[in-house]
This record gives C-alpha cells, sequence and structure tokens, in this order.
C-alpha cells in the first residue's frame, strides 16, 4: 500500500527513481540542476551534434523558388513541423523516451529501424546517423557529470544510434516531463532551422525572430500530435521533401550538407 501510495504522488510522466538510476550514471542528467536546465542544455544550438551543418530540405527549396522571403519560409517552417517532426522524429521520441526508461531494449531496436528506415534520401540517413553518434559521443564525454549509464550508452552505440533515439536517452535522464522535453526538442529544431534560413534565403535577424516566435506558437500543436500518435499512425510521408533533399544531393552550389 505505502508503495502504491508513494507511485500516486509521482509527478505525472516522471518514472519510478529505480528505474531511473538504473538509466542513469551515478544520477540522474538532472540531478546538478533542474530539469528545465538539462532541456535548455538539450535545446542549446551550442550542443556539439553538428546540427548547424544541415538544413533539412530548406536550401534545396529556395533552390527551386518555392522559398523565397520571410513570409514563405515561415511556412515551410510551420508545415515541417507539424507534417514531418510531429508526426515522425517527435512521435519516435515519445515513444522512445519511456522505453529508455524502461530499458526495453527490444522496443528500442524497433523505434530505431523505423527512423532509418523512413530516411528517403541518403542526405537524410547520413544527418540522423551522424548526429546520433555525434550525441552519443557527447554523452560518453559528460561521463563523472551524471551521464547515462554505462549500460544504457552501450545499449545506445549497439544500435547504432540514430537522432531521436540518441536525444530520447538524454531526455530520458533530465527527468522532465514528456510533453516538455518533446518542447525543447522542437524548440532546438525551430532554432536550427531559423538559423539555416538567414543564412540561405537569406533573411535579416528580426525576420528570424518573428519565424521564430511563429515556430514557438505552433510547438505546442506538434507536441500533442506527436504524443497522441502510435506505430499504427506514426508516420514520414512528405514525398516533396524527400524530393527536395534528393535533387539537394546534387546541387550546383550550396552551403548545407541537406
Amino acid at each position: 500500500m505505502l508503495a502504491n501510495a508513494a507511485n500516486s504522488l509521482r509527478p505525472q510522466g516522471r518514472p519510478p527513481t529505480d528505474a531511473i538510476h538504473g538509466l542513469c550514471g551515478s544520477a540522474p542528467l538532472g540531478a546538478n540542476g533542474s530539469p528545465l536546465l538539462q532541456l535548455i542544455w538539450l535545446a542549446s544550438p551550442a550542443l556539439p551534434v553538428g546540427g548547424f551543418s544541415y538544413s533539412e530540405g530548406l536550401e534545396a527549396a529556395i533552390d527551386q523558388g518555392l522559398v523565397h522571403d520571410e513570409a514563405s519560409c515561415t511556412a515551410w517552417l510551420t508545415d515541417q513541423l507539424l507534417l514531418t517532426q510531429a508526426r515522425g522524429d517527435m512521435a519516435a521520441l515519445a515513444q522512445a523516451v519511456p522505453a529508455w526508461q524502461a530499458m526495453d531494449t527490444a522496443r528500442l531496436q524497433q523505434l530505431n529501424a523505423w527512423v532509418l528506415a523512413t530516411r528517403e534520401s541518403s542526405e537524410m540517413r547520413l544527418q540522423t546517423v551522424q548526429m546520433g553518434k555525434s550525441l552519443l559521443d557527447w554523452l560518453r564525454n559528460l561521463q563523472g557529470h551524471c551521464p547515462a549509464s554505462p549500460e544504457a550508452l552501450q545499449c545506445l552505440a549497439d544500435l547504432p544510434p540514430t537522432y531521436p533515439l540518441a536525444y530520447a536517452l538524454a531526455l530520458a535522464c533530465s527527468q522532465a516531463p514528456l510533453d516538455q522535453a518533446l518542447q525543447a526538442y522542437a524548440f532546438g529544431w525551430a532554432e536550427n532551422m531559423t538559423q539555416a534560413a538567414l543564412k540561405a534565403v537569406p533573411l535579416g535577424q528580426s525576420s528570424g525572430q518573428r519565424m521564430l516566435a511563429v515556430l514557438a506558437r505552433t510547438i505546442p500543436e506538434a507536441v500533442h500530435t506527436a504524443l497522441t500518435r502510435t506505430d499504427e499512425t506514426r508516420q514520414a510521408f512528405s514525398p516533396m521533401l524527400a524530393i527536395l533533399s534528393s535533387r539537394h544531393e546534387t546541387q550546383y552550389s550550396r552551403l548545407f550538407r541537406s
């Protein structure tokens, strides 16, 4: 009865303490600061995973004339957030975080395989594999400073990691509620894409801030979509983005790797 009472008082979205300590090393990632600070850290563009070198098809959309100013870029990125991120990678993240907390290796392998299978061009696959490996290296380099446990890191390395699965491990160690964790991921994505737009359209800083404001207002809707997706409704279907990514691979002049 005491165990049941303790579980009923646990904040929503938080796993049991013993599960957290099985997932993390000496302590959870959030042990040296609030979960909010850990999410800010993970959403920072300073996270050394190489995200700045990818535009995720935006540069190709600019080359084709589909994106050419602040309004068209805002519309493009908003659609990308809601149609590809929310229904695909964010949905996989939402399912991977509890899988990490339970150390459900079969489920993690299943989700990782799905992410790889949905990369529709070599650029898309390169991005998720490179950023996943870089985030794994970042987690390893934090040893002694509240990293994931050696067992969790080895599990991630054995997948081998895609970016959503690696990011999900970092989020799982933060102890943050799942909806807030997804908001942090989405804002990090939005900030990176806005910075790509500033360079490639090009746009000024004021335009970038207005775009980021629109994306920030859209993030709660994207998070809700991600949280309500199941294996049957999770999807990665954006034909125009896949075509543009394929064209970008042979684009004559380009700033970004995707």
